[in-house]
């Protein structure tokens, strides 16, 4: 159980800070500059942890075991970062821009579910899709 747990605990503590910290972000700043310094950091830590887990011997070995999901990711993290700014610089709410925001995303991960992997979709499922469609429309209004 604690396997599942303690990542849970992970996203939710992380993705609170986040939004926190996306929310605070000074509207003045350059959005850019503040993501170059985000990276720069999340680049050292994880830096520090690759080289801390991994024999340096074998460094090469398991940076060859990479392909172009890691190069995407970055790009769709990037886009994620960007998105939140400039949501939040746009005067939305951090007590519901992510409510609706992962929603939103959880919808669309339903449907690539269903066309990229097959996935089967209950009528429960359905009915609460729809609930969080209301649910959008009753936290917007």
């Amino acid at each position: 159980m604690w396997k599942i747990i303690w990542p849970l605990l992970l996203i939710v503590t992380s993705n609170t800070m986040y939004n926190i910290c996306t929310k605070s972000t000074p509207a003045n700043a350059n959005a850019f500059g503040s993501l170059l310094v985000t990276y720069i950091t999340a680049a050292a830590i994880t830096a520090v942890f690759f080289f801390y887990n991994t024999d340096i011997a074998n460094t090469t070995l398991e940076l060859s075991k990479l392909n172009w999901t890691s190069i995407a990711l970055g790009i769709c993290i990037v886009g994620l970062e960007l998105g939140y700014i400039f949501l939040y610089r746009a005067g939305a709410n951090v007590s519901s821009a992510s409510l609706i925001a992962n929603i939103c995303l959880a919808i669309a991960l339903v449907m690539v579910g269903v066309i990229m992997y097959k996935e089967h979709v209950t009528s429960q499922q359905l009915i609460g899709i729809i609930v969080c469609i209301i649910g959008i429309i009753l936290i917007t209004e």
